[in-house]
C-alpha cells in the first residue's frame, strides 16, 4: 500500500512537470516573439503597422477564446483539451516558423492563441483537480504560479538566445520540441475524464463574451498604438464592455451558464482574479519598458536583456514556492496577497525614481526587479492556489480560464496604460 502511495505521489509530480511545461508555452508565447519581430520583419518584408498584428493576432484569440477553452475541458475533459490543445499549438507553432509571406505568419499566431485559450485552462484545472492534500497543493501551486509569473521574462531571455544564435524561426519551433515532450508524457500520466453530462454550451454567453473580451484587447492593443482617444480605440472598449455586461445579464439567466457567477461571486475567488490582473499589468508593463530601456539606452543585446531578467525570475520562483508551500498554510491568502502586491509596488516605485539616461543596472535596475520578483511571487503563488481553489470539478476548466483571463487582459492594461 505505501508502495503503491509512493508511485501515485510521484505521478502527480510529473503530472506538475506536463502542467508546467504547457503553461510555459503559453505564457512564453505572449513574449519570445517580441525580440524576434525586427529581424522577422526583415525577412518577410512588411511594415511597422503591420508589426503590430503578430502579438495582436496572438492575444486576440487567445484572450477571446479562454473561457470556452475552459468550458470545453468541463465538456469533453481535462486530458483531450490539454493534448489536443498541445498538438494544435504545436502545429500553428511550426507554420508560423515556416513562414513566407506576412499572411502565413499572421495564420500561424492567430491559430496559436486558439489552440492556446484550450492548453491554458485545461493544463491549470488538471493541476486543481490532481493535488487535493493541502501541504502537496500548496508546493504545486508554488511551482505552478512561478511558471506562470516567470514565463514571459523566460520569453524574452529565450527570444534573445534563439534571434541571436539560430534564427527567428526558431523562436516558434521551440514549442514543437516542448509539445513533443509534453504530449508523450501526457498520453502516458494522465487518466481519461468522462464526459460530465451536468455541463453543456453556452451558444448566447459564449459569443457575447468572445466578442467583449476581443473588443476589449483589441481596444487596449489600438490604444497602444494609435492612443486612447482614437475612434477606433474608444468604439471597440465600449463595445467590448457593453458586451461583457450583457454576458454577465445572461449568465444570471441561462440554465447553463459558460461563466456560473457563483465562481466569480465567491469573495475569496474574486479577490484572487482581480490581484492577477493586477499584478499582470504592473509584470508586463515592466516587460515592455525595461526592455526598450535597456536595448535603447543601456544598448544591450537581446541576450543581455534576457539575461538582466534573470534575478527578478530567480526571486520571483523562489518567493513563489516559499509562500504557496510554507507560508499559505499558516497565513492564508489574506495576508500574503496584499503584501506581495505592496512589495511588488515598492519595486515599481524604486524604478519610477531611480531611472535616468545615466542610471546603473547594479545600482538602479537590479534592486528594484529583485524587490518585484519577491512581491509578484508571493501573488502568484498564493492568489493562483485560491483561485483554483474549493470549485467544483464540473467548474475547474472555466475557474481556470478566468485565472489566465485575467492575467491576459492585466497584461494588455499594463501595455497599453504604459
Amino acid at each position: 500500500m505505501a508502495q503503491d502511495a509512493d508511485q501515485e505521489s510521484g505521478r502527480r509530480w510529473l503530472i506538475l512537470g506536463v502542467v508546467c511545461l504547457g503553461q510555459l508555452m503559453v505564457v512564453l508565447d505572449a513574449t519570445v516573439v517580441n525580440i524576434a519581430l525586427p529581424t522577422a520583419q526583415h525577412d518577410l518584408a512588411f511594415s511597422n503597422a503591420d508589426r503590430q498584428w503578430v502579438v495582436t493576432a496572438y492575444s486576440l484569440a487567445f484572450g477571446g477564446l479562454l473561457l470556452l477553452g475552459g468550458r470545453l475541458s468541463d465538456l469533453f475533459g481535462r486530458k483531450r483539451m490539454l493534448i489536443t490543445g498541445m498538438v494544435g499549438f504545436a502545429a500553428a507553432s511550426a507554420l508560423g516558423g515556416a513562414a513566407v509571406s506576412f499572411g502565413m505568419l499572421l495564420a500561424g499566431r492567430a491559430i496559436q492563441g486558439a489552440f492556446g485559450a484550450m492548453l491554458a485552462p485545461a493544463a491549470l484545472s488538471t493541476l486543481t483537480v490532481t493535488f487535493s492534500n493541502p501541504a502537496e497543493r500548496g508546493k504545486a501551486f508554488g511551482i505552478y504560479g512561478a511558471i506562470a509569473g516567470a514565463g514571459g521574462a523566460v520569453g524574452l531571455l529565450l527570444g534573445g538566445v534563439l534571434t541571436e544564435y539560430l534564427s527567428w524561426r526558431w523562436c516558434l519551433y521551440v514549442n514543437v520540441v516542448f509539445s513533443l515532450v509534453a504530449v508523450t508524457a501526457a498520453v502516458r500520466l494522465l487518466h481519461n475524464q468522462p464526459r460530465d453530462p451536468g455541463v453543456r454550451l453556452d451558444p448566447p454567453g459564449t459569443v457575447l463574451v468572445v466578442a467583449g473580451l476581443i473588443g476589449v484587447v483589441y481596444g487596449l492593443s489600438e490604444a497602444e498604438t494609435k492612443g486612447w482617444g482614437a475612434p477606433l480605440t474608444i468604439a471597440l472598449l465600449v463595445a467590448g464592455v457593453v458586451l461583457l455586461v450583457a454576458f454577465v445579464l445572461v449568465e444570471q439567466r441561462v440554465a447553463h451558464p459558460l461563466l456560473p457567477l457563483r465562481i466569480v461571486l465567491d469573495r475569496f475567488r474574486g479577490g484572487a482574479y482581480l490581484a492577477i490582473g493586477l499584478s499582470a499589468t504592473g509584470m508586463f508593463g515592466i516587460f515592455l519598458f525595461l526592455t526598450y530601456y535597456l536595448q535603447l539606452i543601456l544598448r544591450y543585446s537581446p541576450v543581455t536583456t534576457g539575461l538582466a531578467f534573470l534575478p527578478m525570475i530567480a526571486a520571483l520562483m523562489a518567493s513563489s514556492t516559499t509562500s504557496s508551500g510554507v507560508l499559505m498554510p499558516r497565513l492564508g491568502p489574506r495576508i500574503l496577497v496584499p503584501t506581495g502586491m505592496v512589495i511588488a509596488a515598492g519595486g515599481l516605485v524604486i524604478l519610477a525614481t531611480q531611472l535616468s539616461l545615466s542610471a546603473s543596472y547594479l545600482a538602479a535596475i537590479l534592486p528594484a526587479l529583485l524587490v518585484v520578483g519577491v512581491g509578484l511571487g508571493l501573488v502568484f503563488g498564493c492568489a493562483m492556489n485560491t483561485a483554483t481553489y474549493g470549485a467544483a470539478a464540473a467548474d475547474a476548466g472555466v475557474a481556470s480560464a478566468m485565472v489566465n483571463t485575467c492575467q491576459q487582459v492585466g497584461g494588455s492594461v499594463g501595455t497599453a496604460l504604459l
